[in-house]
Protein backbone atom coordinates (compact mmCIF):
# COMPACT_ATOMS: atom_id res chain seq x y z
CA UNK A 1 0.00 0.00 0.00
CA UNK A 2 1.67 3.25 -1.05
CA UNK A 3 2.39 5.87 1.57
CA UNK A 4 2.69 3.69 4.70
CA UNK A 5 5.86 4.47 6.71
CA UNK A 6 6.45 3.01 10.16
CA UNK A 7 9.19 4.67 12.21
CA UNK A 8 10.50 2.73 15.18
CA UNK A 9 9.79 4.28 18.55
CA UNK A 10 7.27 3.98 21.33
CA UNK A 11 4.68 6.43 19.94
CA UNK A 12 4.02 8.10 16.59
CA UNK A 13 1.53 10.58 15.20
CA UNK A 14 -0.84 9.35 12.52
CA UNK A 15 -1.76 11.38 9.45
CA UNK A 16 -4.82 12.63 11.36
CA UNK A 17 -2.66 13.86 14.21
CA UNK A 18 -3.62 11.34 16.91
CA UNK A 19 -0.86 9.66 18.91
CA UNK A 20 -0.75 5.89 18.84
CA UNK A 21 1.56 3.25 20.28
CA UNK A 22 3.89 0.92 18.38
CA UNK A 23 1.49 -1.96 18.94
CA UNK A 24 -1.34 0.12 17.51
CA UNK A 25 0.70 0.90 14.39
CA UNK A 26 1.61 -2.76 13.95
CA UNK A 27 -2.01 -3.73 14.32
CA UNK A 28 -3.04 -1.21 11.64
CA UNK A 29 -0.31 -2.50 9.34
CA UNK A 30 -1.09 -6.17 9.97
CA UNK A 31 -3.12 -6.65 6.78
CA UNK A 32 -0.05 -5.65 4.78
CA UNK A 33 2.57 -7.50 6.88
CA UNK A 34 1.57 -11.08 6.19
CA UNK A 35 4.81 -12.53 7.52
CA UNK A 36 8.41 -11.56 8.24
CA UNK A 37 9.51 -12.88 4.87
CA UNK A 38 6.50 -12.05 2.73
CA UNK A 39 7.42 -10.78 -0.72
CA UNK A 40 6.08 -7.46 -1.92
CA UNK A 41 3.31 -7.64 -4.49
CA UNK A 42 4.64 -7.25 -8.01
CA UNK A 43 4.77 -3.66 -9.15
CA UNK A 44 3.66 -2.41 -5.71
CA UNK A 45 5.21 0.30 -3.55
CA UNK A 46 5.55 -0.62 0.11
CA UNK A 47 7.17 1.52 2.80
CA UNK A 48 6.99 -0.96 5.65
CA UNK A 49 9.27 -2.12 8.45
CA UNK A 50 8.42 -5.44 10.07
CA UNK A 51 9.31 -5.89 13.76
CA UNK A 52 11.68 -8.68 14.67
CA UNK A 53 11.22 -10.85 17.73
CA UNK A 54 12.30 -9.22 20.97
CA UNK A 55 11.52 -5.63 19.91
CA UNK A 56 12.04 -3.37 21.81
CA UNK A 57 14.81 -4.19 24.23
CA UNK A 58 14.95 -2.65 27.65
CA UNK A 59 16.95 0.51 28.24
CA UNK A 60 20.22 -0.29 30.00
CA UNK A 61 23.04 1.76 31.46
CA UNK A 62 26.54 1.53 29.99
CA UNK A 63 28.94 3.96 31.61
CA UNK A 64 27.66 7.49 31.02
CA UNK A 65 25.16 6.33 28.35
CA UNK A 66 21.66 4.91 28.34
CA UNK A 67 21.43 2.25 25.62
CA UNK A 68 18.59 0.57 23.74
CA UNK A 69 18.56 -1.63 20.63
CA UNK A 70 15.65 -1.80 18.21
CA UNK A 71 15.35 -4.38 15.44
CA UNK A 72 13.35 -4.73 12.27
CA UNK A 73 13.22 -5.96 8.69
CA UNK A 74 12.57 -4.41 5.29
CA UNK A 75 11.45 -6.22 2.15
CA UNK A 76 13.73 -6.42 -0.90
CA UNK A 77 13.42 -7.31 -4.56
CA UNK A 78 15.60 -10.25 -5.51
CA UNK A 79 18.72 -9.07 -7.31
CA UNK A 80 17.84 -5.43 -6.68
CA UNK A 81 19.66 -2.64 -4.90
CA UNK A 82 19.87 -1.43 -1.30
CA UNK A 83 20.46 2.18 -0.21
CA UNK A 84 21.50 2.78 3.41
CA UNK A 85 21.65 6.23 5.00
CA UNK A 86 22.64 6.84 8.61
CA UNK A 87 24.48 9.23 10.91
CA UNK A 88 26.88 6.90 12.72
CA UNK A 89 28.84 3.67 12.34
CA UNK A 90 27.31 1.04 10.06
CA UNK A 91 28.08 -2.64 9.49
CA UNK A 92 26.64 -4.65 6.60
CA UNK A 93 27.01 -8.40 6.20
CA UNK A 94 25.70 -10.64 3.44
CA UNK A 95 23.68 -13.76 4.06
CA UNK A 96 20.86 -15.95 2.81
CA UNK A 97 17.96 -13.96 4.27
CA UNK A 98 15.31 -12.80 1.83
CA UNK A 99 15.03 -9.35 3.39
CA UNK A 100 17.08 -6.66 5.09
CA UNK A 101 17.30 -7.30 8.82
CA UNK A 102 18.76 -4.65 11.08
CA UNK A 103 19.65 -3.77 14.66
CA UNK A 104 19.91 -0.11 15.62
CA UNK A 105 21.70 0.51 18.90
CA UNK A 106 20.83 3.94 20.25
CA UNK A 107 22.94 5.60 22.94
CA UNK A 108 22.23 8.83 24.79
CA UNK A 109 23.34 10.73 27.87
CA UNK A 110 20.54 11.62 30.25
CA UNK A 111 19.85 12.30 33.94
CA UNK A 112 17.16 9.65 34.30
CA UNK A 113 15.63 6.66 32.48
CA UNK A 114 12.57 8.74 31.65
CA UNK A 115 14.66 11.48 30.03
CA UNK A 116 16.72 8.83 28.23
CA UNK A 117 13.57 7.24 26.82
CA UNK A 118 12.34 10.57 25.48
CA UNK A 119 15.71 11.25 23.82
CA UNK A 120 16.07 7.74 22.42
CA UNK A 121 12.69 8.05 20.72
CA UNK A 122 14.12 10.90 18.67
CA UNK A 123 16.13 8.33 16.69
CA UNK A 124 14.19 5.98 14.41
CA UNK A 125 14.47 3.88 11.27
CA UNK A 126 12.47 4.24 8.08
CA UNK A 127 12.36 1.55 5.42
CA UNK A 128 11.02 1.65 1.89
CA UNK A 129 10.91 -0.58 -1.16
CA UNK A 130 10.32 1.26 -4.41
CA UNK A 131 10.95 -0.48 -7.71
CA UNK A 132 14.10 -2.54 -7.21
CA UNK A 133 15.58 -0.19 -4.56
CA UNK A 134 15.22 -0.89 -0.84
CA UNK A 135 16.00 2.15 1.31
CA UNK A 136 16.91 2.00 5.00
CA UNK A 137 17.36 5.37 6.69
CA UNK A 138 18.20 6.32 10.26
CA UNK A 139 16.34 9.49 11.20
CA UNK A 140 17.53 11.57 14.15
CA UNK A 141 15.94 14.77 15.44
CA UNK A 142 18.19 17.79 15.80
CA UNK A 143 17.49 17.74 19.55
CA UNK A 144 18.93 14.23 19.90
CA UNK A 145 21.91 15.80 21.67
CA UNK A 146 24.92 13.84 22.84
CA UNK A 147 23.92 10.50 21.44
CA UNK A 148 25.01 7.79 19.04
CA UNK A 149 23.26 5.52 16.55
CA UNK A 150 25.05 2.30 15.61
CA UNK A 151 23.48 0.38 12.72
CA UNK A 152 24.08 -3.28 11.86
CA UNK A 153 22.38 -4.90 8.86
CA UNK A 154 22.12 -8.38 7.39
CA UNK A 155 21.23 -8.26 3.71
CA UNK A 156 20.75 -10.83 0.94
CA UNK A 157 24.19 -11.65 -0.42
CA UNK A 158 23.07 -11.66 -4.06
CA UNK A 159 21.84 -8.05 -4.21
CA UNK A 160 23.11 -6.26 -7.32
CA UNK A 161 24.34 -3.14 -5.52
CA UNK A 162 24.72 -1.88 -1.95
CA UNK A 163 24.97 1.89 -1.38
CA UNK A 164 26.06 3.07 2.07
CA UNK A 165 26.19 6.68 3.23
CA UNK A 166 26.87 7.95 6.75
CA UNK A 167 27.38 11.51 7.92
CA UNK A 168 30.12 10.37 10.26
CA UNK A 169 31.32 7.00 11.44
CA UNK A 170 33.09 3.84 10.41
CA UNK A 171 31.76 1.64 7.58
CA UNK A 172 32.28 -2.12 7.46
CA UNK A 173 30.87 -4.55 4.88
CA UNK A 174 31.56 -8.16 3.94
CA UNK A 175 30.12 -11.21 2.21
CA UNK A 176 28.42 -9.45 -0.72
CA UNK A 177 28.39 -10.60 -4.35
CA UNK A 178 27.37 -7.33 -6.02
CA UNK A 179 28.83 -3.84 -6.31
CA UNK A 180 29.39 -1.68 -3.24
CA UNK A 181 29.47 2.12 -2.83
CA UNK A 182 30.54 3.43 0.58
CA UNK A 183 30.71 7.08 1.65
CA UNK A 184 31.41 8.48 5.12
CA UNK A 185 31.82 12.02 6.33
CA UNK A 186 34.63 10.86 8.58
CA UNK A 187 35.69 7.40 9.64
CA UNK A 188 37.37 4.17 8.64
CA UNK A 189 36.07 2.04 5.77
CA UNK A 190 36.70 -1.72 5.98
CA UNK A 191 35.47 -4.00 3.18
CA UNK A 192 36.08 -7.69 2.48
CA UNK A 193 34.68 -10.50 0.33
CA UNK A 194 33.00 -8.16 -2.13
CA UNK A 195 32.22 -9.89 -5.44
CA UNK A 196 31.64 -6.80 -7.59
CA UNK A 197 33.27 -3.41 -7.95
CA UNK A 198 33.91 -1.04 -5.05
CA UNK A 199 33.78 2.73 -4.67
CA UNK A 200 34.83 4.00 -1.25
CA UNK A 201 35.27 7.57 -0.06
CA UNK A 202 35.96 8.99 3.39
CA UNK A 203 36.47 12.60 4.46
CA UNK A 204 39.12 11.39 6.87
CA UNK A 205 40.10 7.88 7.80
CA UNK A 206 41.75 4.64 6.81
CA UNK A 207 40.43 2.45 3.99
CA UNK A 208 41.03 -1.31 4.26
CA UNK A 209 40.08 -3.74 1.51
CA UNK A 210 40.34 -7.50 1.72
CA UNK A 211 39.16 -9.45 -1.32
CA UNK A 212 37.33 -7.56 -4.09
CA UNK A 213 36.23 -9.30 -7.28
CA UNK A 214 35.91 -6.22 -9.49
CA UNK A 215 37.54 -2.84 -9.94
CA UNK A 216 38.20 -0.44 -7.07
CA UNK A 217 38.11 3.36 -6.67
CA UNK A 218 39.09 4.66 -3.23
CA UNK A 219 39.55 8.25 -2.01
CA UNK A 220 40.54 9.38 1.49
CA UNK A 221 40.98 12.99 2.59
CA UNK A 222 43.59 11.78 5.04
CA UNK A 223 44.48 8.22 5.92
CA UNK A 224 46.27 5.11 4.64
CA UNK A 225 44.75 2.79 2.04
CA UNK A 226 45.46 -0.95 2.21
CA UNK A 227 44.15 -3.67 -0.09
CA UNK A 228 44.54 -7.42 -0.37
CA UNK A 229 43.32 -8.92 -3.65
CA UNK A 230 41.61 -6.83 -6.36
CA UNK A 231 40.10 -8.55 -9.40
CA UNK A 232 40.03 -5.53 -11.72
CA UNK A 233 41.66 -2.10 -11.98
CA UNK A 234 42.58 -0.09 -8.88
CA UNK A 235 42.50 3.71 -8.49
CA UNK A 236 43.56 4.87 -5.04
CA UNK A 237 44.04 8.43 -3.76
CA UNK A 238 44.77 9.81 -0.30
CA UNK A 239 45.71 13.27 0.93
CA UNK A 240 48.12 11.73 3.41
CA UNK A 241 49.09 8.17 4.25
CA UNK A 242 50.64 5.00 2.87
CA UNK A 243 49.09 3.01 0.03
CA UNK A 244 49.66 -0.76 0.14
CA UNK A 245 48.22 -3.30 -2.33
CA UNK A 246 49.07 -7.00 -2.29
CA UNK A 247 47.74 -8.04 -5.72
CA UNK A 248 45.77 -6.42 -8.57
CA UNK A 249 44.72 -8.22 -11.76
CA UNK A 250 44.30 -5.02 -13.75
CA UNK A 251 45.89 -1.58 -13.91
CA UNK A 252 47.00 0.38 -10.85
CA UNK A 253 46.85 4.12 -10.25
CA UNK A 254 47.92 5.31 -6.78
CA UNK A 255 48.50 8.85 -5.50
CA UNK A 256 49.36 10.06 -2.00
CA UNK A 257 50.33 13.54 -0.86
CA UNK A 258 52.52 12.15 1.86
CA UNK A 259 53.40 8.51 2.37
CA UNK A 260 54.91 5.43 0.82
CA UNK A 261 53.42 3.26 -1.93
CA UNK A 262 53.82 -0.52 -2.06
CA UNK A 263 52.38 -2.63 -4.90
CA UNK A 264 52.96 -6.38 -4.62
CA UNK A 265 51.74 -7.66 -8.00
CA UNK A 266 49.97 -5.95 -10.89
CA UNK A 267 48.51 -7.60 -13.97
CA UNK A 268 48.93 -4.51 -16.16
CA UNK A 269 50.44 -1.03 -16.03
CA UNK A 270 51.24 0.78 -12.79
CA UNK A 271 51.20 4.57 -12.28
CA UNK A 272 52.12 5.81 -8.79
CA UNK A 273 52.95 9.23 -7.38
CA UNK A 274 53.87 10.43 -3.89
CA UNK A 275 54.75 13.87 -2.57
CA UNK A 276 57.20 12.27 -0.18
CA UNK A 277 57.85 8.62 0.50
CA UNK A 278 59.28 5.36 -0.78
CA UNK A 279 57.82 3.54 -3.79
CA UNK A 280 58.09 -0.23 -4.21
CA UNK A 281 56.60 -2.39 -6.97
CA UNK A 282 57.06 -6.16 -6.75
CA UNK A 283 56.08 -7.12 -10.29
CA UNK A 284 54.02 -5.65 -13.10
CA UNK A 285 52.91 -7.01 -16.47
CA UNK A 286 53.22 -3.60 -18.02
CA UNK A 287 55.09 -0.32 -17.72
CA UNK A 288 55.66 1.11 -14.25
CA UNK A 289 55.51 4.90 -14.00
CA UNK A 290 56.67 6.12 -10.60
CA UNK A 291 57.28 9.64 -9.31
CA UNK A 292 58.38 10.78 -5.85
CA UNK A 293 59.28 14.23 -4.60
CA UNK A 294 61.61 12.65 -2.08
CA UNK A 295 62.14 8.95 -1.56
CA UNK A 296 63.69 5.78 -3.01
CA UNK A 297 62.11 3.74 -5.81
CA UNK A 298 62.32 -0.06 -6.16
CA UNK A 299 60.88 -2.06 -9.06
CA UNK A 300 61.57 -5.79 -8.82
CA UNK A 301 60.12 -6.91 -12.18
CA UNK A 302 58.44 -5.01 -15.01
CA UNK A 303 58.25 -4.72 -18.78
CA UNK A 304 59.15 -1.04 -18.92
CA UNK A 305 59.92 1.53 -16.21
CA UNK A 306 59.60 5.32 -16.20
CA UNK A 307 60.59 6.66 -12.79
CA UNK A 308 61.83 9.88 -11.25
CA UNK A 309 62.64 11.03 -7.72
CA UNK A 310 63.85 14.36 -6.42
CA UNK A 311 66.00 12.66 -3.83
CA UNK A 312 66.55 8.96 -3.31
CA UNK A 313 68.03 5.80 -4.76
CA UNK A 314 66.48 3.92 -7.70
CA UNK A 315 66.80 0.15 -7.97
CA UNK A 316 65.43 -1.80 -10.93
CA UNK A 317 65.58 -5.60 -10.99
CA UNK A 318 64.73 -7.99 -13.83
CA UNK A 319 63.39 -5.18 -15.99
CA UNK A 320 62.92 -5.13 -19.75
CA UNK A 321 61.47 -2.76 -22.33
CA UNK A 322 61.99 0.98 -22.29
CA UNK A 323 63.68 2.24 -19.11
CA UNK A 324 63.70 5.90 -18.03
CA UNK A 325 65.12 6.50 -14.57
CA UNK A 326 66.30 9.79 -13.09
CA UNK A 327 67.20 10.96 -9.59
CA UNK A 328 68.49 14.35 -8.54
CA UNK A 329 70.50 12.83 -5.71
CA UNK A 330 71.01 9.10 -5.25
CA UNK A 331 72.39 5.91 -6.74
CA UNK A 332 70.80 3.98 -9.61
CA UNK A 333 71.07 0.22 -9.95
CA UNK A 334 69.48 -1.63 -12.90
CA UNK A 335 69.49 -5.36 -13.59
CA UNK A 336 68.38 -6.00 -17.18
CA UNK A 337 66.25 -8.99 -18.15
CA UNK A 338 67.84 -11.44 -20.65
CA UNK A 339 65.37 -10.44 -23.39
CA UNK A 340 63.00 -7.67 -24.40
CA UNK A 341 65.45 -4.76 -24.21
CA UNK A 342 64.55 -1.37 -25.71
CA UNK A 343 66.18 2.05 -25.89
CA UNK A 344 66.75 3.28 -22.32
CA UNK A 345 68.21 6.19 -20.34
CA UNK A 346 69.46 6.28 -16.73
CA UNK A 347 70.58 9.54 -15.10
CA UNK A 348 71.67 10.78 -11.67
CA UNK A 349 72.67 14.28 -10.58
CA UNK A 350 74.81 13.00 -7.72
CA UNK A 351 75.51 9.32 -7.20
CA UNK A 352 76.66 6.10 -8.83
CA UNK A 353 75.03 4.16 -11.67
CA UNK A 354 75.38 0.38 -11.79
CA UNK A 355 74.00 -1.63 -14.71
CA UNK A 356 73.99 -5.44 -14.80
CA UNK A 357 73.91 -6.68 -18.42
CA UNK A 358 73.18 -10.38 -19.16
CA UNK A 359 76.12 -12.06 -20.89
CA UNK A 360 73.97 -12.96 -23.93
CA UNK A 361 72.09 -9.65 -24.32
CA UNK A 362 72.85 -7.63 -27.45
CA UNK A 363 72.99 -3.91 -26.65
CA UNK A 364 74.77 -0.66 -27.51
CA UNK A 365 76.03 1.57 -24.69
CA UNK A 366 76.80 5.28 -24.45
CA UNK A 367 77.96 6.45 -21.00
CA UNK A 368 78.86 10.02 -19.98
CA UNK A 369 80.21 11.01 -16.57
CA UNK A 370 80.42 14.78 -16.11
CA UNK A 371 82.96 16.48 -13.84
CA UNK A 372 84.87 13.23 -13.38
CA UNK A 373 88.51 13.51 -12.50
CA UNK A 374 89.64 10.07 -13.62
CA UNK A 375 88.97 7.44 -16.29
CA UNK A 376 88.21 5.12 -13.38
CA UNK A 377 84.88 6.89 -12.98
CA UNK A 378 83.57 4.47 -15.61
CA UNK A 379 84.24 0.79 -14.91
CA UNK A 380 83.27 -1.91 -17.45
CA UNK A 381 83.41 -5.71 -17.49
CA UNK A 382 83.11 -5.64 -21.30
CA UNK A 383 86.36 -5.07 -23.23
CA UNK A 384 84.44 -3.98 -26.34
CA UNK A 385 83.59 -0.70 -24.64
CA UNK A 386 86.04 2.13 -25.26
CA UNK A 387 86.60 4.51 -22.34
CA UNK A 388 88.12 7.92 -23.02
CA UNK A 389 88.24 11.50 -21.82
CA UNK A 390 86.37 14.14 -23.79
CA UNK A 391 87.21 17.47 -22.12
CA UNK A 392 85.87 17.33 -18.54
CA UNK A 393 83.66 14.36 -19.44
CA UNK A 394 84.55 10.65 -19.26
CA UNK A 395 82.90 8.74 -22.11
CA UNK A 396 82.39 5.04 -22.74
CA UNK A 397 80.93 3.73 -26.00
CA UNK A 398 80.61 0.39 -27.71
CA UNK A 399 78.44 -2.61 -28.54
CA UNK A 400 77.93 -5.81 -26.58
CA UNK A 401 77.06 -9.14 -28.21
CA UNK A 402 76.70 -7.57 -31.66
CA UNK A 403 74.72 -4.55 -30.50
CA UNK A 404 71.04 -3.80 -30.21
CA UNK A 405 68.92 -1.14 -28.47
CA UNK A 406 70.74 1.92 -27.12
CA UNK A 407 71.38 2.24 -23.39
CA UNK A 408 72.47 5.75 -22.36
CA UNK A 409 73.96 6.43 -18.93
CA UNK A 410 74.55 9.92 -17.51
CA UNK A 411 76.29 10.61 -14.22
CA UNK A 412 77.82 13.65 -12.51
CA UNK A 413 80.78 13.05 -10.27
CA UNK A 414 80.01 9.50 -9.12
CA UNK A 415 81.07 6.26 -10.77
CA UNK A 416 79.35 4.36 -13.60
CA UNK A 417 79.67 0.58 -13.36
CA UNK A 418 78.78 -1.65 -16.34
CA UNK A 419 78.77 -5.20 -14.99
CA UNK A 420 78.41 -8.60 -16.65
CA UNK A 421 75.48 -10.56 -15.29
CA UNK A 422 75.98 -14.32 -15.49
Amino acid sequence: MPGISLLLGNTRKTERGEVCSWSHLVARAAPFALSRRSPVAAGGLLALILPLAGWPQQITREGSYWVQTVSGAVAVKTGGRIRISTRGPVTVSGGNAGQVEYDLTRKVRARSPEEARRLLEKVSVAGRLQGDVTSVKVIAATSFGFGAAILALRVPKAMRQIMIETYGGAVAASGLSGDLDALTGGGRIQLDEIGGSVQAKTAGGEIQLGSVGGSVRCISAGGPIRAGSIGGDARLETAGGDIVIRAVKGRVSAVTNGGGILIGQAGATVAVNTAGGAIEVGSARGTVTAESLGGPILVSAASGVHCETAGGAIRLENVSGNLRAATAMGNISASLAPSGAADSFLSTGSGDITVFVPSNLGIRIEAHNDAAQSLRRIVSDFPDLTIRRQGPVIVAEGVINGGGPLLRLAGAGGTIYIRRQQ
